[in-house]
């Protein structure tokens, strides 16, 4: 079967990173577009006579000297002489932070950018317009014989998990992600929180109960009626988008009629400085689920922001458990991440976590630690871990010193390590199982209606004082590899 492939695009050289950006949306805005019109010819009866194919854009940057970069931030440097490359998708969703990351390159290394077209065809099902109301249920032809499909056996995370070794003579990754893994993303994280990714924020929460959300909820709306200074609007599922009163306070879209698996809520901030809060439920695999695809959005931190059993007897319910170290029994990343790799606490959000709990509870010192233990926290992928032989449990959570255990906080703690996005542990004590106190249906109700709200009031402050610092300051040096990529 014949191509059928929009007309081939010069390579280009530049030296300035806005301009380089606007070659590489140029090539994938013409090569997207013709894929969509060919289909939309298919879907009006006027198919093409062959195989359509399109292909995402490239950046490519080559050095030849081993001059170490003087910059302080962890990043946009390139490790070694060479050429290193990555294709690119979703260009308007991704501008500032392309310009930002090539801006980098140049200024470290200078030398070149230049903009090509890859090799790597697009897939039909991540260039296609979901909004276009185009229906293809009718067609009779299987689309795979017409249109590139996503080729899973090339959409993996071994530049992530350091496992890559690149083909004899070809490039190194300039990025984490390639455009086809970025695309699977960015479909998944629409699917999943009913939201576009272009409402999320960098600075993430996740969190594993409803009541969190509701709170978030509330206290999004409240900053929406009364002008807040620093957030302009508030997206909820559905893309449900009230605006703040200081810009009309008109309200865009209808709600969801059914909430998505794992339902996200943005209080946007300019540049991108909001917070996104997500409840991706309970259990590891939603925890890796939704830290896997928020990955490719490349936030600057993610808490988790959720409840917890705890594991001595001098705590109490309701007090603060902050995460120092994981005891990683959730067994989904251990293909990933070897259990023999350590997840250390990162100092920047430790601190941001303690500044907000001292400002929001009104404790400093002694008073602050009866409320609040730093320690390691037990993940465990058995939601009726209290059914193992209690004998064998004990000793082993005692062994490791764990202070709490939940089902999330060291996946999303592991996945930002292997993503290198900063990360953080805040956990609310809501039982004692070992200890026999289990919360009565009355007793939780008054629990989280009196805890709930001030320990989301301190994840949102330990955010707003993360995002005032500078970059070099929140990505740690300590999440970043012998070889890395030079892309945040």
């Amino acid at each position: 079967m014949k191509l059928i492939s929009p007309d081939p695009v010069p390579a280009k050289s530049f030296n300035d990173s806005e301009k380089a950006w606007a070659y590489v949306h140029e090539i994938y805005e013409r090569n997207v577009n013709f894929i969509r019109d060919n289909f939309k010819s298919l879907i009006e009866g006027n198919p093409q006579d062959g195989k359509v194919r399109a292909f995402y854009p490239k950046v490519e940057v080559k050095i030849t000297s081993y001059k170490k970069s003087s910059s302080s931030l962890p990043y946009g440097f390139l490790h070694s002489p060479g050429v290193y490359s990555t294709t690119i998708t979703a260009t308007e969703l991704y501008k500032d932070y392309l310009i930002e990351q090539l801006g980098l390159v140049l200024k470290n290394h200078g030398g070149t950018i230049e903009v090509s077209q890859s090799d790597t065809p697009i897939p039909l099902h991540y260039a296609a317009d979901t909004s276009s109301g185009i229906d293809a249920a009718g067609l009779d032809v299987p689309l795979r014989d017409l249109y590139d499909a996503p080729d899973l056996g090339n959409t993996d995370d071994e530049i992530s998990n350091g496992t890559m070794i690149p083909d004899p003579g070809a490039p190194r990754p300039l990025a984490a992600f390639t455009a086809p893994r970025v695309d699977y993303s960015l479909q998944r994280l629409t699917h999943y929180t009913a939201t576009d990714p272009s409402h999320f924020q960098n600075f993430v929460i996740f969190t594993n109960y409803q009541f969190y959300i509701d709170e978030f909820s509330r206290l999004a709306k409240t900053h929406m009626e009364d002008g807040h200074k620093d957030y302009d609007r508030f997206v909820e599922p559905g893309n449900l988008i009230t605006h703040n009163s200081r810009h009309g306070g008109h309200i865009i879209g209808e709600p969801t009629n059914k909430l998505p698996q794992m339902p996200a809520y943005h209080l946007v901030s300019g540049h991108k400085r909001g917070i996104t809060m997500i409840n991706i439920g309970v259990g590891p695999s939603n925890a890796k689920t939704a830290t896997d695809h928020v990955a490719v959005l490349r936030p600057h931190a993610w808490l988790m922001l959720g409840h917890c059993a705890g594991l001595r007897n001098s705590q109490s319910l309701g007090d603060y458990v902050l995460g120092h170290a994981y005891m990683r029994e959730d067994h989904v990343l251990d293909a990933d991440l070897p259990l023999s790799v350590p997840i250390p606490a990162l100092a920047e959000v430790q601190v941001a976590l303690e500044e907000a709990i001292t400002e929001v509870s009104k404790l400093k010192g002694l008073d602050r630690k009866r409320i609040m233990r730093t320690g390691t926290v037990a993940t465990v992928d058995n939601r009726n871990w209290e059914l193992w032989k209690q004998k064998e449990v004990v000793r082993r959570l005692s062994q490791s010193r764990a202070i709490a255990l939940d089902m999330e906080s060291a996946t999303i703690a592991a996945n930002g390590f292997r993503f290198r996005i900063p990360y953080g542990t805040l956990l609310c004590v809501s039982d004692k199982p070992l200890h026999g106190e289990l919360k009565l249906p009355g007793m939780a109700s008054k629990f989280y209606q009196t805890q709930v709200n001030q320990h989301l009031k301190i994840g949102i402050k330990a955010m707003e004082i993360l995002r005032e610092q500078p970059a070099e300051r929140i990505h740690s040096r300590k999440l970043r590899s012998f070889a890395e990529t030079a892309f945040q």
